[in-house]
């Protein structure tokens, strides 16, 4: 099996369903990282509730989908943020200033860069989405 960037697959695979307006989707395979970005997309009301099945074989997300989705992607490699240089980030990946928002994961967990504004502290963005 081919390593897969399982973030990716999980960002591409949410954005194609949401693009054919499908009311939920599978994504396969998944990891902790999975779950906590699903966590934070569904706090900011991107996505509803959503499953964690465990095959025994990687796993599967069963999510559904809220059509709130305009596009979705991970943001690779993984830059480094510090905690006053989201705006240039969000010029580069969001479409307007207040439309959107990064994923970074920090030491507090997997957050959207607004909460991580507001608490002052940086880490790594891992995507997107708006």
């Amino acid at each position: 099996m081919p390593a897969t960037n399982i973030l990716a697959n999980l960002f591409g695979t949410l954005y194609n369903n949401e693009a054919r307006r499908n009311k939920d989707c599978i994504i396969l395979p998944t990891s902790k990282l999975g779950i906590e970005v699903l966590k934070a997309l569904q706090k900011h009301g991107y996505i509803g509730e959503f499953e964690h099945i465990d095959d025994k074989r990687g796993g599967k997300f069963k999510i559904k989908l809220l059509a709130k989705i305009t596009k979705c992607g991970a943001i690779s490699p993984r830059f480094k943020v510090k905690k006053d240089a989201y705006n240039s980030w969000e010029q580069q990946y969001l479409p307007a200033y207040n439309r959107g928002m990064l994923v970074v994961t920090t030491n507090q967990g997997v957050m959207s860069h607004h909460e991580a504004v507001s608490k002052e502290i940086g880490g790594f963005l891992i995507g997107y989405v708006y």
